[in-house]
């Protein structure tokens, strides 16, 4: 019989496990602290629950945790780790050490069914969901857990269309019982799943981020099919519903593609799309992939687009690219072959 895991169950579930296995009531929250604060790898390191309860506990259940099965170093500092997934599918996770800051970008699903142009990850096509426990263990068995200030859901897949999951692994990292994590220090991206996106708002602190790459409707559906059910124009207009002016943050990533997105009348047009929004841009490097005919902007249309955008009232900056050596930048992460 296949265990059920307790990574990835909130306090109310632990207690219920509790219940059910007619341990003490008070032994759900031991198993979060255990869990959650603690990082244990196996049930048999909860100390403080009787010997009896912890075999019984095992007979039906695991910690779920499982160590990354391979490693890339970058020369940048960044590394890659290839993490298993309870089905039996890999994910990559991207540790980004900057100084004094160290981001983490994980992933939600194996591969992604929105074929962006530009992204090696869709032309993985969509080979599952991640579990919370899935999630929550490419954080949870990172070598450098204890380093992290910041993680970001920008690598494999798109969160809100494995939106449950998601939710419960950032509720989990923010619980005061859970990583107690501020929301503040979690970015979550989305190609703009408008459903979602507004249930993601309503329901979460955490920073948001739209994957834009064109102010124009028809070549943004070029680029990102997913333009066509979700138009950005729309996902604009709700998002102009809600207060991001406070300490939540909306940012909008940009691609910047030579010849084709990097010109002054898309500059133009982002500006007229974003009039009145508090939000930043961030412009990203392309880097390319076979098969697809994009390059990337050079640095002086970079830093134009930029300058253009900050004189008319958007922040914006040049993301840094990081860890392209080993295909861990921006639109690199696959799983195809592993």
């Amino acid at each position: 019989m296949d265990k059920t895991t307790l990574l990835g169950m909130t306090l109310p579930e632990l207690k219920d496990v509790a219940k059910e296995l007619g341990l003490p009531a008070f032994a759900g929250s031991q198993m979060a602290q255990w869990i959650y604060v603690k990082h244990v790898r196996s049930i048999d390191e909860m100390t403080n629950i009787s010997k009896v309860n912890r075999d019984r506990l095992s007979e039906r259940y695991t910690i779920g945790c499982a160590p990354h099965i391979d490693a890339q170093y970058s020369k940048d500092g960044t590394i890659k780790y290839l993490f298993p997934t309870q089905n039996g599918k890999f994910v990559e996770t991207v540790y980004i050490p900057d100084n004094d800051r160290a981001t983490l970008c994980v992933s939600s699903q194996v591969g992604c069914k929105m074929n962006c142009l530009f992204c090696q990850t869709g032309k993985q096509g969509f080979e599952g969901n991640l579990t919370a426990c899935d999630i929550l263990n490419q954080i949870y068995m990172l070598p450098e857990a204890e380093s992290l200030t910041n993680i970001v859901f920008m690598g494999q897949g798109e969160p809100m269309d494995n939106y449950d999951n998601v939710l419960r692994a950032t509720s989990l990292l923010t619980a005061s019982y859970g990583y107690a994590w501020s929301p503040k220090r979690i970015t979550v991206s989305s190609v703009g799943i408008k459903g979602k996106l507004k249930r993601f708002i309503e329901e979460s602190e955490c920073h948001l981020a739209i994957s834009l790459h064109s102010p124009i409707a028809e070549q943004r559906a070029s680029l990102m099919p997913a333009e066509r059910g979700f138009h950005i124009a729309d996902i604009v207009e709700m998002l102009r519903g809600y207060d991001f002016s406070h300490q939540r943050r909306l940012s909008f990533e940009y691609i910047v593609f030579g010849g084709v997105n990097d010109t002054t009348m898309h500059a133009r047009e982002l500006v007229k799309l974003l009039k009145g929004l508090d939000c930043r841009i961030n412009l990203i490097r392309f880097h390319k992939i076979p098969d697809v005919p994009l390059e990337g902007a050079d640095e002086a249309r970079m830093e134009s687009l930029r300058d253009y955008l900050t004189a008319h009232g958007i922040f914006t900056t040049i993301r840094a690219s990081r860890g392209q050596d080993i295909y861990a930048a921006c639109g690199l992460l696959s799983t195809a072959r592993k």
